[in-house]
């Protein structure tokens, strides 16, 4: 089985939304860079919010998704996955990113946005008790739908719409994410 490493986060001293993904994809590995398959919605559905044009260099739209108050991981730090589906995820390999430090170490993140049911299922499993421990009451999460070419069940335009509904409120006021971690779905 083969073993596929995360990479470091994307955050800043004033990133207000944390995007979490599962673990990257082959094309992601390949090129060291988050959501690198060119199928990938991810940087079409952020470059309303961070400005940069999905075409632009990796190390631009990085720049600016920090610039624009997002941070970005994935919530397993390793994990065994033959391919690139979420669903090839071995479940028991999981080793989790320590999402709940990141949190801790960023106060100002208040809402976590998981990208897709895949992230959300791993971050209930592996951070939300964390989070919780920690006394990270006030995190907001949110379930987005997967900007995966896999996950073609929901429209491009559904899926910007919810996309941009859930990262611009926080970004234009920080004080509009305060729901509580008990309180995800």
């Amino acid at each position: 089985m083969h073993r596929v490493q995360s990479f470091p986060p994307l955050v800043g001293d004033q990133s207000r939304i944390l995007i979490l993904g599962s673990l990257p994809g082959a094309a992601s590995l390949a090129a060291g860079a988050y959501y690198a398959h060119p199928r990938n919605a991810f940087w079409a559905l952020v470059a309303d919010v961070t400005g940069a044009a999905a075409g632009a260099p990796y190390d631009e739209r990085a720049a600016a998704l920090v610039r624009a108050g997002l941070a970005l991981w994935d919530v397993a730090r390793a994990a065994v996955r033959p391919g690139s589906l979420d669903a090839d995820i071995d479940d028991a390999s999981v080793e989790p990113h320590d999402v709940a430090g990141l949190l801790a170490a960023h106060p100002s993140i208040r809402r976590v946005c998981c990208n897709g049911a895949k992230a959300a299922a791993l971050f209930r499993r592996h951070v939300a008790p964390r989070v919780d421990i920690a006394g990270l009451d006030a995190i907001d999460v949110r379930v987005l739908p997967s900007t995966s070419p896999a996950h073609a069940g929901v429209r491009i335009d559904d899926k910007r719409a919810a996309w941009l509904a859930a990262l611009r409120a926080p970004l234009a006021d920080p004080r509009a994410a305060t729901a509580s971690v008990a309180q995800r779905g």
